[in-house]
């Protein structure tokens, strides 16, 4: 199969992935952010490299959002929401920011493949992704699929927000870095 071939079949993925999240997880999840003081999100590997591109997006529309590990990263406090981006839920190094964020009253949500998992267990919210193989059918190695539906989720929940408060991309880019 040619390369672009694969990117359509890709797209063609995604969008039958994207078909099978819950609009009241999505809404919830929106709600939750809008009324936390601080947004923190972690996750490993790509799904951390997702988070990433999410907590960016948050700073854009003026959201006070952290990545978990960064040095300018601060305290999550009980008016906090912690966001894990995980297909197991069983990624060792993210559960016990979970249980910690929780003892310290703050709210974990688990945007996730499995509900059942300890991440999600633990969490005070879910967003259930398809993303493994038994959800559907994919060309895509290993977690492609649930990383790219994680990313295009996060926009999502992005443009969500940007709705609620009236905000548009040319106001975002007074946020935009300018150092670059």
């Amino acid at each position: 199969m040619e390369t672009i071939k694969y990117a359509a079949e890709i797209v063609k993925e995604l969008h039958r992935s994207v078909e099978q999240i819950a609009d009241t997880e999505a809404e919830t999840l929106a709600d939750i952010i809008s009324r936390s003081n601080k947004v923190f999100v972690a996750g490993a590997g790509r799904s951390g490299l997702m988070g990433r591109a999410f907590a960016m997006r948050l700073m854009h529309i003026g959201i006070n959002a952290y990545v978990v590990g960064e040095t300018v990263t601060p305290g999550i406090d009980k008016d906090d929401v912690l966001i894990i981006g995980t297909g197991s839920g069983e990624t060792r190094s993210l559960i016990p920011m979970a249980q910690k964020a929780k003892s310290l009253g703050a709210s974990v949500v688990a945007v996730t493949i499995t509900p059942e998992s300890t991440i999600g267990s633990l969490a005070d919210a879910l967003v259930k992704l398809p993303g493994s193989p038994k959800d559907q059918a994919t060309i895509q190695p290993m977690a492609s699929m649930f990383e790219q539906t994680l990313l295009v989720f996060y926009d999502a929940v992005i443009l969500r927000l940007m709705d609620k408060t009236g905000l548009d991309s040319d106001r975002m880019y007074g946020r935009h870095a300018n150092l670059e």
